[in-house]
């Protein structure tokens, strides 16, 4: 794997298909708007090239605080770059952080992984067992995911499907034909059985 830098990012290169850049996840902790919830928290924002983090506070303001929770690694492969598209097609292109309940700690959440398919975050989302936070790409991620893209992407072709020409309305020789001796064709009626037997 290549280390190499791009518009004051760090970008990890590898040439079978796979790129990979540090992406820096902020929290912002509100006020709770309930008696319940004492804190509201949220994922505001993701930043490209970050260092490591854990719960470094950013801004602290009268109604809020914003917290620089982690710092995981954006993947892009070669297999998956429909999702991609699919993505950047959007109205708003979007990361996908993906958290979950901290076991300790003083956050009530650690970041599983951020990702920019929006099929791998509905799966996640289908799970319930985890949290997933839509937040706007980057104008400088989205150049590079739809570089990415461009370089690797391969429509598949459509493949049209032929009809089977079997027959499926021709009848099987002597399947429930009254004429030919069969003690044990289940395809034949219990009353024509029965009419057969009394005559």
């Amino acid at each position: 794997m290549v280390l190499s830098s791009g518009e004051g990012e760090l970008v990890y290169y590898n040439p079978q298909k796979y790129q990979m850049i540090p992406l820096g996840v902020v929290v912002r902790r509100a006020r709770g708007v309930t008696k319940w919830a004492k804190w509201s928290w949220r994922v505001t924002a993701v930043f490209a090239g970050a260092g490591a983090a854990s719960g470094q506070q950013l801004r602290s303001a009268e109604s809020f605080d914003e917290f620089h929770l982690a710092t995981v690694p954006l993947e892009l492969h070669g297999a998956e770059t429909e999702a991609y598209l699919t993505g950047l097609s959007s109205r708003v292109p979007s990361i996908y952080v993906v958290m979950r309940d901290a076991e300790h700690g003083e956050m009530p959440y650690e970041v599983l992984l951020a990702t920019a398919s929006p099929y791998q975050a509905q799966d996640y989302a289908d799970s319930g067992e985890e949290l997933v936070e839509k937040v706007l790409m980057p104008e400088g991620v989205v150049a590079w995911v739809r570089d990415f893209v461009e370089k690797h992407h391969e429509e598949e072709e459509f493949v049209k499907r032929r009809r089977d020409k079997k027959r499926i309305d021709a009848k099987v020789d002597g399947i429930g034909d009254v004429r030919i001796s069969q003690t044990a064709d289940v395809y034949r009626a219990p009353g024509q059985i029965k009419k057969e037997r009394l005559s």
